[in-house]
């Protein structure tokens, strides 16, 4: 199965703005790439960049694409570790487009397999109820949000802090007396805080039964994680911290983290995902399943992953429900409420609506 020809595509999501500690969205810079092949089908990749976090635009995506694309024409799809090995060796981080390429690979070789591609990890179905995401706004903004996903049926929150230590303490404790008990507040910093933030705030939300707090600081610091562990009863998550399986030995190793977060587009894909799965699930960290700002494309590449990788424990799978204001695509995950489900079919089962890319950028590099 060797591959002839890529087509990239410019996937620009429009969507209302969402604010984290380090910035704000008003539209998802995706790309979105097809693998075709010799064998008469072609495999599909998505990848969203977020500048804040990972360091790379859509239009570095963009460039690097061209040259991955390249790189692999008469390339044998199957070979998935040789191909991201010649990914890696070509250039140094660039994740972000290297999950889409990865992505590709997966879907290929899985829709060759004519198995879903949770079948080709050599998972099976399971129940999975994602969180919603409340973004950073005035404590008011935030308790009007909570209690409106509280009424759609919403049992997780997933809060978005990490500005202002004292007002973020405000935000949590007016969101948990307007939710009451039952719901399970969950916190993001974004690496936000300093130390001694971290330790005021997080002291003084203990008292609101926080389910646990990811990226409390800015990664630079990991090395003080293990002391604020140490400071707080609740738990520590890392997100920006870990973006490889040599990075998930290391938090584990010094105890640093509770869990962690593993994201494709951190990782570069889910070959990498499931070396950082299986290094947590040996040590018994449990992981959480996150993303960028992707379409249900991605998100049906992450469901797959969930289903087979049972260390995953907890599900941040809500971006297309966070201010998405179009939905380019065909089949893929569903959401049932909070719920997730996708059918049965070959591969990842998603595609972009060919009448929506015929609107977009495209390049060929044949």
């Amino acid at each position: 199965m060797k591959i002839t020809h890529t087509e990239i595509y410019r996937l620009s999501i429009k969507m209302e703005p969402f604010a984290i500690a380090t910035g704000t969205m008003d539209y998802a810079q995706n790309v979105y790439i097809r693998l075709y092949t010799d064998a008469g089908i072609y495999g599909v990749g998505e990848c969203s960049a977020f500048p804040f976090i990972v360091g790379e635009t859509q239009d570095t995506c963009i460039t690097v694409a061209k040259d991955f694309a390249k790189l692999w024409k008469g390339k044998n799809a199957s070979d998935i570790n040789s191909r991201m090995q010649e990914l890696n060796q070509a250039i140094a981080g660039n994740t972000t487009i290297k999950s889409a390429f990865d992505m590709a690979l997966y879907d290929l070789n899985a829709k060759s397999a004519n198995m879903p591609l949770y079948k080709y990890l050599g998972g099976e179905k399971k129940s999975i109820e994602t969180d919603i995401t409340i973004g950073i706004a005035s404590a008011e903004e935030m308790v009007n949000k909570a209690l409106e996903f509280q009424s759609n049926g919403a049992k997780c929150l997933k809060i978005k802090l990490g500005k202002d230590a004292k007002q973020d303490i405000e935000r949590i404790a007016k969101i948990r007396e307007a939710v009451g008990n039952a719901m399970i507040l969950r916190l993001d910093a974004n690496q936000g805080w300093g130390f001694e933030d971290a330790v005021f705030a997080l002291n003084n939300m203990e008292p609101y039964d926080i389910q646990f707090c990811e990226q409390p600081m800015r990664s630079w610091n990991d090395d003080l994680l293990p002391e604020l562990r140490k400071r707080t009863s609740i738990k520590i998550m890392a997100d920006e911290s870990c973006y490889n399986h040599h990075d998930a030995r290391r938090l584990i190793a010094t105890g640093a983290c509770d869990c962690i977060n593993i994201k494709l587009v951190k990782s570069g894909g889910l070959a990498e995902a499931i070396r950082i799965h299986d290094i947590t699930e040996q040590a018994n960290v449990p992981c959480m399943i996150g993303g960028m700002l992707e379409t249900r494309l991605a998100l049906s590449a992450k469901l797959h992953f969930a289903y087979a990788n049972p260390n995953i424990k907890y599900y941040d799978m809500d971006t297309c429900l966070i201010g998405h204001l179009e939905d380019p695509v065909i089949g893929g995950a569903r959401y049932e409420g909070y719920f997730l489900d996708i059918d049965d079919v070959p591969g990842i089962g998603a595609d972009i609506d060919e009448a929506y890319l015929r609107n977009c950028e495209m390049i060929s590099i044949s």
